[in-house]
C-alpha cells in the first residue's frame, strides 16, 4: 500500500463527505477509494470513519489522524517544492578557480553583476596559477590558460589572452627603446617564472612574436624573474626592465603614461583561455548560471 496515497484519499473522503465524491475528485472508482480506506484502517488497527448507508462520521482517532495527515502531506509537499527549487533555481555555494591575472583583473570585478543576478548563490573563488584537479580539489569550474587536457572535462572557449611588451619611461630614458625584437638581447627583460608543470615554462628563456618576417623567437635575459604577474608589473613601473604581460593588466598603465608599449609592429603569442567544468549531464542550476554568465561576459564575441 502507498501510505501517502492512502492518506491523501482519506483526506478527500473527509473533505468531500462521501466515498463517491472523493472518488470523482481522485479519478478512482468508489470501490477503489473504499479499498484504500479499508487498507489504511487495517494498517492502523483501528477505524477512522464510522460509515452507514446515509452518513459518515470521523471517530475520535480519525479526527486526530486527519489533522496529522494534513500536516504530514504538507511537509511532503514542502520537501518536493524545495527539491524542485534546488533543481531549477541557482542556489548554494559554488567553488570556482581562475588564473591570477584574469581572476583579479576581470573575473572578480564582474562577479558583482553575477551576485546581483543570482542572490542565492554564495561564491568561493580561488585565484591561483596552480593547475588544480577539479574533482580532487573540490572545484565545480575553472578558468584556465592553455589547452584542455582530460576527456572528462568540457571546455568553453573565452576571448584569448593577448600579451604586450612594455617598459617605463624612466627605463627607456636610461637604456633607450628597442626598435627590433633582436634589440631585446641588449636590455634587461623581466621574465615570468612558470611552474614546472606549465606548458609555457619554455617561454622563460625567450619571447616569441609575429611580425613582417613571420614568427620569431628572441632570446632574453635580465637580472630578475618573478612568479607573479603583478610583481612583474610593479618591477616594470619602477623602471627595472622590459616586461611582456597580458594586455588586460597593462592597458590602464599605458593610457596613463606610466608604461610605454614597445615593438608595436610585432604581436606576442595569443594564448587560449577556457572555462572548464566536469562532464556531467546533471549540471546544477548554480553551475549552469555561472557558465552562462562567464561565456556571456567573456566569450570570443564579447
Amino acid at each position: 500500500m502507498d501510505i501517502f496515497k492512502a492518506m491523501a484519499i482519506f483526506i478527500r473522503v473527509v473533505d468531500t463527505g462521501s466515498l463517491t465524491a472523493a472518488a470523482a475528485e481522485c479519478d478512482l472508482s468508489p470501490t477503489m477509494v473504499g479499498n484504500h480506506l479499508q487498507a489504511l484502517e487495517d494498517r492502523l488497527g483501528t477505524r477512522l470513519i464510522n460509515r452507514t448507508t446515509r452518513r459518515q462520521n470521523l471517530t475520535e482517532f480519525g479526527k486526530a489522524y486527519y489533522e496529522r495527515c494534513i500536516e504530514i502531506l504538507g511537509l511532503v509537499g514542502d520537501a518536493d517544492a524545495l527539491a524542485l527549487e534546488t533543481q531549477t533555481s541557482p542556489k548554494g555555494r559554488l567553488r570556482v578557480t581562475a588564473s591570477a591575472t584574469f581572476g583579479t583583473e576581470r573575473l572578480v570585478p564582474a562577479l558583482a553583476d553575477y551576485t546581483a543576478r543570482y542572490p542565492k548563490v554564495d561564491l568561493d573563488v580561488v585565484i591561483t596559477d596552480t593547475v588544480v584537479d577539479l574533482a580532487e580539489d573540490g572545484f565545480e569550474a575553472a578558468i584556465r590558460l592553455g589547452n584542455l587536457q582530460g576527456s572528462d572535462l568540457i571546455a568553453r572557449p573565452l576571448a584569448p589572452y593577448r600579451l604586450m611588451i612594455c617598459a617605463a619611461p624612466s627605463y627607456l630614458a636610461k637604456r633607450g627603446e628597442p626598435r627590433r625584437p633582436q634589440d631585446l638581447a641588449q636590455h634587461d627583460c623581466l621574465a615570468y617564472t612558470y611552474s614546472s608543470r606549465s606548458e609555457w615554462r619554455s617561454a622563460q628563456a625567450s619571447w616569441r612574436m609575429s611580425g613582417p618576417e613571420g614568427e620569431i623567437s628572441v632570446p632574453i635575459s635580465g637580472r630578475m624573474q618573478v612568479d607573479s604577474a603583478q610583481g612583474l608589473r610593479q618591477a616594470a613601473l619602477a623602471g627595472m626592465g622590459i616586461v611582456m604581460l597580458p594586455e588586460i593588466m597593462l592597458s590602464k598603465d599605458i593610457e596613463d603614461g606610466h608604461l610605454v608599449r614597445l615593438l608595436p609592429g610585432y604581436t606576442p603569442p595569443i594564448r587560449p583561455l577556457n572555462l572548464i567544468y566536469l562532464r556531467d549531464h546533471r549540471m546544477s542550476p548554480k553551475l549552469r548560471s555561472f557558465v552562462d554568465f562567464v561565456v556571456e561576459r567573456f566569450s570570443l564575441k564579447s
